[in-house]
């Protein structure tokens, strides 16, 4: 099979996990210093940066991002954000797109994992706005100031389209629930987001009951894929329908289909070339359903598609990686299906060939196209110490 990457050599391998802050999935800006020119809430939305030439507001330039005023007075602008899913953080991306005069100079970023959520917020549109005497008093009951640092003070380039994107990598071995986002000393940053793999309590989940088990919020994770040219698989595993196009995993044309295509008997293209995309549960488990959507997907759905599963432990996951999941643990848990446009579909048991547990999924698709989400129900499996997921979180930073 033909392999086309559309992973630049220069991004990051954590662009494949999940951004635990965005909005879309429950991500919050719970307090910020200052709100001058453009709201810290903004630095979450799911949405690429935009810029208006000719948007202002009584305060001054309308952003699209967080952008604080210039500070006259001593300290520092800072932010505390509450993740959507808690998780282990693997990466930043702070992106500075279109403050290429005002962004702001360097960043750091500390952690902590709070048993007790914070019971305060601002809400509304807070542009012209600082933090009141009241809202500076709450948060410092935090203590945010102590938290360990997950980035060290670090320099950020300005908002220009080669540059905007400032990837940091770090290793955290523990869950994360809050993060504090210091600008060193002011200015403005466009989106903040964060990479990793959401971590969640198991214990209260009964053997008998059926649970979404690659939802990115229950830690499901993208490993690997054949090519992402439209839409990036880790958007299969979000939150609710798609809300377009742009919310799923869409490749391009293969450029091998073949000049006149021809069906079999059960109605599917037959096709050299496939596209696909691997995953790791959030937790082993036994499949007892799949469902794929194709939401949004018209003129652009597959026309059919099969998973494969297997079960890893870490250190096979990590030899599978390296060999670009070639892997001969691969066996069938749906056969080839015809597929719909824009249509939500369910394979029960009744089609699927597998029973034991697995941690592994491959989704692939024939010959290319687009697919909305993919759900993998299923009911938990006993684990072992040295069972799939490799990076349990301790209890607390």
């Amino acid at each position: 099979m033909a392999e086309r990457r559309a992973e630049a050599a220069a991004e990051p391998h954590f662009l494949q996990f999940n951004d635990l802050a965005c909005e879309a999935v429950g991500g919050k800006v719970i307090f910020a210093t200052d709100e001058w020119f453009a709201p810290a809430a903004n630095l979450l939305k799911r949405e690429q940066p935009v810029f208006i030439a000719s948007a202002f507001t009584e305060f001054g330039k309308w952003m699209d991002g967080w952008e604080t005023r210039r500070k006259r007075t001593p300290g520092h602008d800072w932010c505390i954000v509450a993740l959507g899913v808690p998780g282990l953080i693997h990466g930043f991306d702070v992106d500075t797109s279109f403050f290429t005069g005002n962004h702001s100079p360097h960043v750091s970023i500390q952690a902590a994992c709070l048993d007790t959520p914070p019971t305060f917020s601002m809400k509304g549109d807070r542009t012209g706005m600082a933090a009141s005497d009241t809202q500076l008093t709450a948060v410092a009951k935090l203590h945010s100031e102590a938290w360990p640092e997950l980035l060290k003070e670090a320099e950020l380039q300005p908002g220009f389209s080669h540059c905007c994107n400032n990837y940091y990598s770090v290793r955290v071995t523990q869950r994360v629930t809050h993060l504090r986002l210091n600008m060193h000393p002011d200015g403005g940053i466009s989106r903040l987001r964060v990479y990793g793999v959401g971590q969640r309590d198991w214990s209260d989940i009964s053997p008998n009951q059926d649970v979404d088990l690659l939802a990115l919020t229950n830690g499901g994770v993208c490993l690997g894929y054949s090519d992402a040219h439209f839409g990036h698989p880790r958007n299969m595993i979000g939150l609710g329908r798609g809300v377009n196009m742009a919310d799923g995993w869409e490749t391009a044309r293969r450029l091998d289909r073949p000049k006149h295509l021809e069906e079999d008997e059960h109605g599917v293209l037959m096709v050299p070339g496939w596209e696909w995309a691997v995953f790791r549960l959030g937790h082993p488990g036994v499949i007892r359903s799949v469902e794929l959507d194709t939401h949004h997907f018209k003129g652009n759905f597959p026309d059919s598609c099969s998973v494969e599963v297997c079960s890893l432990t870490a250190g096979e996951e990590a030899q599978s990686r390296s060999n670009g999941w070639h892997s001969g643990k691969w066996q069938i848990l749906l056969p080839p299906k015809k597929l719909r446009a824009d249509h939500h579909h369910v394979f029960d048991e009744a089609s699927l060939c597998l029973r034991p547990p697995i941690s592994h999924v491959r989704l692939i698709i024939r010959p290319d196209g687009g697919v909305s989400r993919l759900r993998l129900i299923g009911r938990l499996a006993p684990t072992s110490p040295s069972s799939t997921n490799p990076e349990r979180p301790a209890s607390k930073l």
